[in-house]
């Protein structure tokens, strides 16, 4: 066979293959697009009466997030495989923005944290990278450093909105959150250039509950237990 020849029988892989990757950025544009209305959606905490309309803007939320998962269904059949790895680059960012909002949206249902058991199951994957399509664990630790400091910013925006209880629950949490990172031996440059940053959300949600203190707008009793995270 000559060179030429040779050459020739790879045409039609490298076509598929090309078609492939066109089909899977289709995808993974409505995906961002849905991913977008829920981020919008969830902004609302931020808003006027934001706090209020929580249950609502969740229960929305719940639905699109259905969408999300059919959209995803459809990127499962695309990528089955070896096709995975190959195109994963794709989806990437995406998939940490909608674990991110999967984890916001579980927070703000029940104030505790989403594991990654749960934002797979709202996403419509798999948790278990044996099992093919599936949430990669740094996809899921990028997107609980995104949430604190998200929370950092609805401390700010409960004191506007005169919930003065809720930075301090929050200042829990993202303190816990804090302490569980610092048991990780972080080596992905990106996690690690985050995880750097959530110190100055620790330290920006305690100088609200400092504020909210010395104010006298919460009582001794609960601030006395709150822990200060070294920084």
């Amino acid at each position: 066979m000559s060179i030429q020849e040779q050459f020739s029988s790879y045409v039609a892989y490298m076509e598929e293959n090309e078609d492939l990757r066109e089909s899977v950025k289709e995808t993974v544009k409505s995906i961002e697009q849905t991913a977008r209305v829920i981020l919008t959606n969830l902004q609302g905490i931020h808003q006027k009466d934001g706090i209020k309309n929580i249950p609502t803007l969740c229960a929305d939320s719940r639905k699109t997030f259905i969408q999300v998962q059919s959209q995803i269904n459809e990127l499962k059949a695309k990528v089955k495989g070896e096709h995975y790895y190959r195109f994963s680059d794709h989806w990437r960012f995406v998939m940490q923005r909608l674990s991110f909002l999967a984890a916001l949206l579980i927070y703000l249902e029940t104030e505790k944290l989403a594991t990654k058991e749960d934002v797979a199951q709202i996403l419509g994957v798999s948790a278990d990278r044996a099992q093919g399509f599936h949430l990669d664990l740094e996809d899921y630790l990028s997107a609980l450093l995104n949430l604190a400091t998200e929370l950092a910013r609805f401390a700010v925006n409960s004191v506007t909105a005169g919930d003065y209880a809720r930075p301090l629950r929050i200042s829990n949490f993202v303190s816990e959150l804090n302490a569980g990172f610092r048991l990780l031996n972080l080596k992905n440059d990106g996690l690690r250039k985050r995880f750097d940053a959530l110190k100055y959300d620790v330290k920006k949600i305690e100088e609200i509950v400092y504020d909210l203190s010395i104010r006298g707008l919460v009582n001794s009793e609960q601030t006395t237990n709150q822990e200060m995270t070294p920084v």
